[in-house]
């Protein structure tokens, strides 16, 4: 069985509340369900992971180093972490960065990831299902 570490960054548990007009209104609880299901069906198990706290998430990565994959959604620190760049870097883990808004059609600061460059791949603009797909290609 595959196993996928699912961690998220700031605000990200503001879903459903925040900007509903950007992000929807569904819950990161909803999200985390919706992948757990789709796992399952692809017989593969998640954890889940959410922080506020760079650091936190620095060593979530690490931590989750040995799975079989990570879909990372570091919120506003995909524009300038270098830590969490360099903790991806560091795991043998295939990662995937998603985003649930299309971060390429939003403001210029948020263009630029530092984090894309050391990832498998990128999946943005669709929502919770962001994640889903996220999910297949690393399953």
């Amino acid at each position: 069985m595959k196993t996928i570490a699912v961690i998220n960054g700031p605000n990200l548990n503001l879903l459903g509340e925040r900007e509903p007009e950007r992000y929807g209104g569904e819950t990161l609880s909803g999200i985390n369900a919706r992948i757990a299901a789709a796992a399952a069906g692809l017989g593969a198990d998640c954890t889940f992971f959410q922080s506020n706290v760079e650091g936190e998430i620095v060593t979530a990565i690490q931590r989750a180093g040995g799975a079989d994959g990570i879909i990372l959604n570091a919120g506003a620190y995909t524009h300038y972490s270098i830590a969490i760049r360099d903790a991806v870097s560091a795991v043998s883990a295939p990662v995937a960065e998603v985003h649930l808004s299309n971060v390429a059609a939003r403001e210029e600061f948020r263009h630029t990831s530092v984090i894309a460059p050391v990832c498998r791949g990128i999946i943005a603009g669709f929502g919770g299902d962001s994640y889903l797909l996220a999910l297949r290609a690393l399953v």
